[in-house]
C-alpha cells in the first residue's frame, strides 16, 4: 500500500488542479471525445456538439495551445479549417473512457434510484 504523506497529497492535489485547469469548462471534454472518433471542420463539429461558433473557437484555441488538438488550414474555397487530436491529446483516451464509463453508470443509477421515482 502507498505510504500517503502530506507532501505526496500535495503533489496529488497540485496534479489534478493543473488537468482541471487544462479541461475546465462543459465543452473541452466534449470536444476531445467528438474528435477522438475523426477529425472535423469548425461548423461541423459546433453542430455535431451544440455549441455556438463564438465558444467553440475560445475552447480550440486554448485546447491548441495545451497541444492536445491540431489546426489545419485546407485549401478549399472558401477556406475552411480542420481540427484533429494530437497524440499528446491521445494520452486522455483512458481518462475520457473512465468518466464516460462513470456518467454511464451514474446516470443508469440516478435513473432506476428508488428516489428518483418517488421524491
Amino acid at each position: 500500500m502507498e505510504n500517503h504523506t502530506a507532501e505526496s497529497c500535495a503533489k496529488s492535489r497540485l496534479a489534478i488542479q493543473d488537468t482541471l485547469e487544462v479541461l475546465n469548462g462543459k465543452w473541452k471534454l466534449l470536444i476531445l471525445i467528438t474528435l477522438q472518433h475523426r477529425p472535423y471542420r469548425f461548423k461541423e463539429l459546433a453542430r455535431e456538439i451544440g455549441i455556438t461558433p463564438r465558444m467553440l473557437s475560445k475552447e480550440l484555441q486554448e485546447l491548441e495551445e495545451h497541444q492536445l488538438i491540431s489546426r489545419t488550414v485546407l485549401q478549399t474555397k472558401p477556406v475552411s479549417v480542420q481540427y484533429a487530436i494530437t497524440p499528446h491529446g491521445t494520452t486522455l483516451d483512458e481518462v475520457l473512457g473512465a468518466l464516460r464509463n462513470w456518467g454511464m453508470k451514474h446516470r443508469w443509477k440516478i435513473i432506476t434510484a428508488p428516489e428518483a421515482v418517488n421524491p
